[in-house]
């Protein structure tokens, strides 16, 4: 009996122990990433899917064997523009709700079934983009204005505000990421067409405590206190697209603008007024994301003389080179050049020419006016998407003019900008198939099982087979694209917003094929029933 007392006696305290040991091991497990995202990994939670920025989406029920049964499922009426249409990036999917931000800086849940308003918060702020919201731990983080950055609860209250700038020609302008506590965004040089780069200006990296705003770190992007040696008239940096992370060493992956004036000024021809390689500039650079501090930077185009911004989010994949598996990050920018660099050491190990290429490698200007291509606003505009060893690049080809001292605008010609799509194969760079298309490509690319969709400015989705390119599907939406989608489910849900209507589209797998938008504000009745 006594026996018999001390064995239940013996496996009580074992079990208690298992008890409390598994109760410890739960309370020391990674709570780094939040757990919107882990709960809605199946959906779209991340600006670009996931921290490794895939942009590719396996949980989907849209294939080659169906898209041509996608139709219109609800729109819904985007109400605030500003001189980059209503949407520059993409809504969030997470479970029932969607959530966009317009570039009024307005933020709207919107019902993922039906596309009806849940709340908006509306805040009537021009902000040039590409922005949109991040969400984690129960709030939504989000760019306000063109200076600020905010939180707000998942009924529209905000929470905090925190000024980012007391620069008037610095401002925010990206779709920012949280993880561990923290939310991640960065400055750039401009908040306008009017005063993109101009002198005195540098963007800067900034890590914020989620529950507070405050700056817990920050990053100059800009290695010079005298920005190069001309305060005045030079100007660079900062991020344009959120950054890769990678979660099980704490490191994030920061792509790099570029610096300014280009080409050069009547004073200072071909960048003279910054001479030397104008450093971190058209860069890929390794953080640490809880002090900041740079463990590597590899700096692709010193001295940039035509706005080659290496600005796209990097990519994180592992692939075999040489037999053996690698880690690498895939970067690209308005160069016109796709990087694929070792993760560990920021070497590159190879690098690919997309597009077309006209004087696109000149480190001088020659008197008189020079062609070139791409431009400003051509190469890699729009993120890329990595599935299954390859990467898929959006290209927009357009030729513009310079002198040393300066860009022609009148050479921006739209109409006559084109685009491509491109499959690269990830461990060595080799294009395994470019497809033309007869217009900018700026919506992104986005992989959905065995399909790619991207779509133009002028309003035309299309969606290829990834292993051959071939054109399995194409769409005409009711307005201009430069924005891109996120999936959920047997959904892809595309901004439109460019045009007089501008609309959250989204196409369902046997959804009727009319529809009318839903209406944002009811007339008459503006703002009643929304958080404020």
């Amino acid at each position: 009996m006594i026996l018999k007392k001390r064995l239940i006696l013996l496996m009580s305290l074992i079990l208690i122990t298992s008890l409390i040991l598994f109760w410890s091991f739960s309370c020391m497990a990674d709570t780094s990433v939040p757990r919107e995202v882990t709960k809605y990994a199946k959906g779209w939670p991340l600006a670009n899917k996931d921290y490794s920025n895939s942009r590719a989406s396996f949980d989907s029920s849209i294939n080659s064997g169906n898209v041509d049964e996608l139709g219109v499922a609800w729109a819904f009426t985007i109400p605030g523009a500003s001189e980059w249409g209503a949407a520059a990036t993409n809504p969030l999917i997470l479970g029932s709700t969607v959530y966009l931000q317009d570039l009024k800086s307005s933020i709207y849940a919107i019902d993922f079934k039906d596309g009806n308003l849940i709340w908006s918060k509306e805040y009537n702020l021009d902000n040039a983009g590409p922005t949109g919201p991040a969400v984690a731990d129960n709030k939504i983080f989000i760019t306000k204005g063109h200076y600020e950055a905010a939180a707000i609860d998942l009924k529209g209250n905000e929470l905090w505000s925190v000024k980012l700038s007391n620069n008037e020609n610095v401002g925010i302008d990206i779709q920012s990421i949280a993880y561990n506590g923290k939310f991640y965004i960065s400055t750039v040089p401009g908040i306008s067409n009017s005063n993109f780069y101009k002198g005195g200006s540098v963007g800067t990296l900034y890590a914020l405590d989620q529950n507070t705003g405050d700056i817990i770190w920050s990053f100059n992007t800009v290695d010079s206190e005298d920005i190069w040696g001309n305060p005045e008239v030079n100007s660079g940096g900062g991020a344009w697209y959120p950054p890769a992370i990678d979660t099980e060493n704490n490191i994030m992956y920061w792509a790099i603008a570029n610096p300014a004036p280009w080409p050069g000024t009547e004073e200072f021809p071909n960048g003279s007024s910054r001479p030397g390689p104008d450093l971190y500039t058209n860069s890929i650079l390794a953080l640490g994301t809880e002090d900041g501090n740079m463990l590597w930077y590899n700096q692709v185009l010193p001295h940039d003389l035509f706005d080659y911004d290496l600005q796209i989010s990097p990519i994180l994949a592992n692939v075999s080179i040489n037999g053996a598996n690698t880690d690498i990050i895939i970067s690209a920018g308005k160069m016109g050049k796709v990087y694929g660099f070792d993760k560990v050491t920021g070497e590159t190990i190879w690098e690919t020419k997309v597009g077309t290429h006209q004087n696109s490698e000149l480190t001088e200007l020659p008197e008189g006016v020079t062609k070139v291509s791409p431009g400003p606003l051509g190469g890699v505009e729009t993120p890329m998407a990595y599935a299954d060893g390859v990467v898929y690049v959006p290209v927009v080809n357009m030729v513009v003019e310079f002198t040393p001292s300066a860009f022609v605008a009148e050479s921006f010609d739209f109409g006559a900008a084109t685009g491509e799509l491109v499959a690269l194969d990830a461990a060595t760079g080799q294009i395994l198939w470019d497809k033309n298309i007869n217009q900018m490509v700026v919506g992104a690319a986005t992989v959905v099982n065995d399909l790619v969709f991207t779509s133009t400015y002028n309003g035309l989705i299309y969606a290829f087979n990834r292993e051959s390119g071939e054109e399995v599907w194409s769409y005409q939406a009711p307005g201009g694209i430069n924005g891109w989608p996120a999936v959920s489910g047997d959904t892809i849900i595309f901004p439109v917003g460019v045009g007089q209507t501008p609309v959250l589209l989204a196409l369902r797998i046997g959804a009727t094929s009319e529809t009318t938008p839903v209406t944002t504000l009811p007339q008459g009745e503006s703002g009643k029933g929304f958080a404020q």
